[in-house]
């Protein structure tokens, strides 16, 4: 055990993503005891054993999912959604599993230094300003670029806030990090569409969950006329939002800043949701060819025996006697 803490120590202080998974109770058949552990990476085991076999492989899976942000468990006080680094698990091994095994296990599972939610801002301006002030308040990571300082420093002051001064705000592109919300509120078309352009050429779709650029109706078809005209295909166009946010409120900054931050919770919870339908869509696809082969197995295994059966002389055999 005092190997595994090491492995644990080392994790921590790399600040490397990782989720501790602990078999809390047990009952009947189970592969592993009470108090087995495991640490879990975005590449998979890291140290450690809950039992192997189906029931690790579903534990990683599961482990795994939680890295990619804070996962949402259902509060029963609101009746609504919140944000969890913990997840709790009562698997039969048979039932939900695909285990031979009568047993059922437990499984508590933390996960640490989850990655977090990473939303790039390009521009400072007034709507900036506003919509900076309700996403600082959340448990995301965001970066803001400005060619203008003076106007950075207007901006709220917060640990979840980086703000960065820069001269060149296209080259920056090529080096955000995949998996950021992209948000482009420069100070007109003129500068919003080269930034636009470079995210379309350089990242791809996979890359950019959410492009979304202010502007209106009018700026939305000249942007895509823009791209059109820069020999992007059609796909691209769709991959950017404008006008940026949902369909409610005026045109003041306040109300538009509260209808991105909408948008931008609603676009969140969307994908990981269809990440999570995808990974237990997968897994049930996989326990039901693992349900299949095996039941072929047994079959051969019969067929096997059967012929074996047949083949053996000392073996009496009963049946109709086509000479009678």
């Amino acid at each position: 055990m005092s190997l595994f803490f090491s492995k644990l120590n080392e994790l921590l202080q790399s600040q490397c993503p990782f989720v501790m998974v602990t078999v809390v109770d047990t009952i009947g058949s189970v592969p592993q005891d009470v108090g087995s552990k495991m640490l879990v990476t975005e590449e998979g085991l890291f140290f450690g054993t809950v039992g192997g076999g189906k029931v690790e492989a579903r534990a990683i899976a599961e482990a795994k999912s939680m890295l990619g942000e804070p996962v949402r468990v259902l509060s029963s006080s609101r009746n609504r959604h919140v944000p969890s680094h913990t997840k709790f698990w009562n698997w039969s091994l048979s039932k939900d599993i695909g285990m031979t095994c009568g047993g059922s296990v437990k499984m508590f599972m933390e996960a640490f230094h989850c990655k977090p939610w990473r939303i790039t801002v390009f521009g400072a301006g007034h709507i900036a300003n506003a919509l900076l002030g309700l996403l600082v308040k959340l448990d995301c990571k965001i970066t803001c670029f400005d060619t203008r300082s003076e106007w950075l420093e207007r901006l709220p002051e917060s640990a979840n806030l980086t703000k960065v001064c820069s001269s060149d705000l296209v080259g920056e592109v090529e080096k955000l990090p995949a998996g950021d919300f992209l948000l482009l509120m420069t100070m007109g078309h003129t500068t919003d569409k080269p930034v636009l352009l470079e995210i379309l050429r350089c990242k791809t779709a996979e890359s950019t969950p959410y492009i979304g650029v202010i502007g209106s109706d009018a700026k939305a078809i000249r942007l895509r006329q823009d791209v059109a005209e820069a020999g992007l295909g059609p796909e691209h166009i769709e991959r950017f939002e404008c006008p940026m946010g949902m369909a409610f409120g005026t045109n003041d900054p306040h109300e538009i800043a509260v209808s991105i931050t909408a948008r931008l919770l609603e676009t969140r919870d969307r994908l990981k949701n269809q990440r999570r339908s995808g990974l237990h869509s997968t897994e049930r696809q996989l326990t039901s060819q693992q349900k299949l082969s095996e039941q072929q197995t047994g079959m051969d295994s019969l067929f096997e025996q059967s012929y074996s059966a047949s083949e053996d002389p000392t073996i009496e055999h009963f049946g109709v006697d086509s000479g009678s």
